[in-house]
């Protein structure tokens, strides 16, 4: 299963499921995501989330 390992992946949009799926790729993968909206890319950058959920929570 080398075949697999270190993969560069590219997530389009960062919405709910695109970020969350970004995420748990890079643990072990390099991924980049991409957004149009310059203000989620802003948040991204400054890692926080662009997501709001009531289960999230901010630090």
């Amino acid at each position: 299963m080398n075949a697999f390992k270190d993969l560069k992946i590219a997530v389009a949009g960062t919405g709910y499921v695109g970020l969350s799926i970004a995420t748990l790729l890079a643990q072990h993968h390099k991924v980049i995501a991409v957004d149009i909206a310059p203000d989620k890319v802003d948040l991204i950058n400054s890692r926080k989330s662009p997501v709001q959920d009531s289960i999230l929570k901010s630090t």
